[in-house]
């Protein structure tokens, strides 16, 4: 049976990498989408033939559909798509926020999540397949002023959403939530908190699961 094949934002470092590394590991072709060429380049290299690097930028639809038409084309489909591609600010709150930094979270952690979907929409009403979100346990509570914890409730609730669209496909729709993970994310090291791999193993689970079950939503948080 032919390999399936997974695109993931986000994909140069952090959670985004590891997914690719346990994809492989599993079976799966991956495409491979950041800004990073370098990056993307090393991967490349690291994980041989199952991977293609696919330079761009998440906030642009152009550049999501136009890569996953590349994957597409390389090798066979598009089965699976991880809206993994994120990032936070460095002003917490309202009072203090930089709107600047509002505007670039918002465009990455909102729309570049509606362009994955959106991309990958065409492909998953033909073959049934599967759209993974990155969520966060800061998308279920409510911090004090925080806009990134809401970027992150929008996802949540848009996962929902759009798995009752995708079923009618036989498509499916998984949230993956994470508490603190130690990635390039934050300024300094979380040695203490959950890794790449983690969040990585939790993604194979989701996509693992028997076709008749769509796990909705995983919560992966820091035992300690």
């Amino acid at each position: 049976m032919a390999s399936k094949t997974l695109f993931i934002t986000g994909a140069s470092s952090g959670i985004g990498a590891e997914t690719a590394r346990a994809a492989v590991r599993n079976g799966w072709n991956v495409g491979l989408f950041a800004r990073s060429q370098d990056k993307l380049d090393a991967l490349v290299e690291e994980l041989g033939d199952k991977a293609l690097a696919l330079p761009g930028d998440a906030t642009s639809l152009t550049d999501q559909t136009e890569a996953m038409a590349r994957v597409a084309e390389h090798f066979g489909d598009v089965d699976a798509a991880f809206a993994n591609a994120g990032m936070g600010v460095s002003g917490a709150g309202t009072l203090e926020g930089e709107p600047e930094q509002w505007d670039k979270m918002i465009q990455l952690n909102v729309m570049g999540v509606l362009w994955t979907a959106k991309a990958a929409s065409a492909y998953f009403q033909k073959n049934g397949g599967h759209l993974l979100l990155t969520g966060s346990a800061a998308g279920r509570t409510h911090i004090k002023g925080s806009v990134y914890s809401a970027t992150k409730w929008f996802v949540h609730g848009y996962g929902g959403n759009l798995a009752q669209e995708f079923r009618e496909w036989g498509a499916r729709v998984t949230v993956i939530a994470p508490g603190m993970v130690d990635t390039p994310f934050f300024d300094e090291p979380k040695p203490d908190k959950l890794h790449p791999s983690d969040i990585a193993d939790a993604v194979i689970y989701a996509l693992s699961a028997d076709k008749r079950a769509n796990v909705q939503e995983v919560f992966v948080m820091p035992n300690g």
